[in-house]
């Protein structure tokens, strides 16, 4: 670009949009650049998902979503943004993926790559990091990961009709995937290594899925991993010593995500060894290299269980109101 832009977002979820607002709230020149499409995460959640959280704690920029539920669907959370990103005439660039940020404070140089291979710098005064933690599963490490019929993402139950499936995780997600599989035919197996499922399970799942597994409807084996995936089979190690190899047609890895650390060090953001949560400044939110903020889940390291779109949707008014007496 021509002329540097005041503000520069990566990330165009639910928390960088609201950050994108307050910087056309306060007439900045701005623009959000987004690795994939609108809010990236939620789209790639499952199809059937409705939201854990009620309609209002999901709303940015003073503007209501309209919804016939208590607790939106998907669908209707994609339309949403999508009708907040044009009445706010939000600047965004999708599928162009930030490679690195240089400069300083005042004249940060922002470098991208789109998904056809173009390159692009842009020149910015401040930049607010909130690219979220969804896109990077915490793997397995295992024989068989990278096969084709294993994911670490539930989109529609539809194409395991009828199927032998696999999942891996004791949470929310796991169990919603669970029973979404088994009401749509397949025949599933939830692997976990705990001796009970999470405590994260919301409330109206836990009976779901405790009754599913009580009356045999879902096989359950606690205390479990799977050391190995193979076409047709996975092998399944207790903590009893016994050995299990099951047939198996398709494997969901759901046992969480991670924020992009690499990144942010790459960055010069500093991050703690133990908890992972990048040095940030809790009032402004502006990290240890000035002039570069952080905002949403990234902040919470790997308890990404603390900061939700109900929170992180706030953390715009702080940065912008630290940035505006700045510039």
């Amino acid at each position: 670009m021509d002329e540097p832009l005041d503000i520069l977002i990566v990330g165009a979820g639910p928390t960088g949009l609201a950050c994108a607002i307050e910087a056309v709230a306060s007439n900045l020149k701005l623009l959000v650049v987004e690795k994939g499409v609108l809010v990236n995460s939620i789209y790639n959640y499952p199809s059937t998902m409705t939201f854990f959280t009620s309609r209002e704690r999901l709303e940015i920029g003073d503007l209501p979503l309209p919804s016939l539920n208590t607790k939106p669907h998907r669908a209707e959370a994609l339309e949403y943004y999508r009708r907040v990103s044009d009445f706010y005439r939000l600047p965004i660039h999708f599928q162009e993926r930030v490679t690195g940020i240089g400069g300083h404070d005042g004249e940060f140089r922002v470098e991208t790559e789109t998904s056809e291979g173009h390159h692009a710098e842009y020149i910015t005064k401040k930049a607010i990091i909130a690219t979220g933690y969804y896109d990077l599963p915490n793997l397995l490490g295992i024989p068989g990961e990278e096969l084709p019929k294993v994911s670490h993402y539930y989109t529609d139950p539809h194409p395991y009709y009828r199927r032998k499936v696999a999942v891996i995780g004791g949470a929310n997600s796991a169990a919603v995937a669970a029973l979404d599989l088994w009401r749509h035919g397949a025949e599933v197996t939830l692997v976990y290594r705990e001796p009970t499922l999470s405590s994260h399970i919301k409330y109206w799942i836990r009976p779901d899925i405790e009754n599913r597994i009580k009356e045999g409807s879902i096989r359950a084996l606690p205390q479990s991993e799977v050391k190995e995936i193979v076409a047709g089979a996975i092998c399944v190690h207790r903590s009893n010593g016994e050995v299990l190899r099951l047939d198996n047609d398709f494997v969901f890895a759901l046992t969480g995500y991670h924020p992009d650390f690499r990144f942010l060090r790459d960055i010069g953001v500093e991050i703690d060894a133990t908890t992972h949560r990048p040095k940030c400044n809790p009032e402004s939110l502006e990290s240890n290299v000035p002039g570069i903020y952080l905002a949403g889940v990234i902040i919470a390291g790997m308890d990404t269980n603390e900061i939700f779109i109900e929170n992180g949707r706030f953390h715009g008014k702080q940065i912008l109101g630290d940035i505006e007496k700045k510039l």
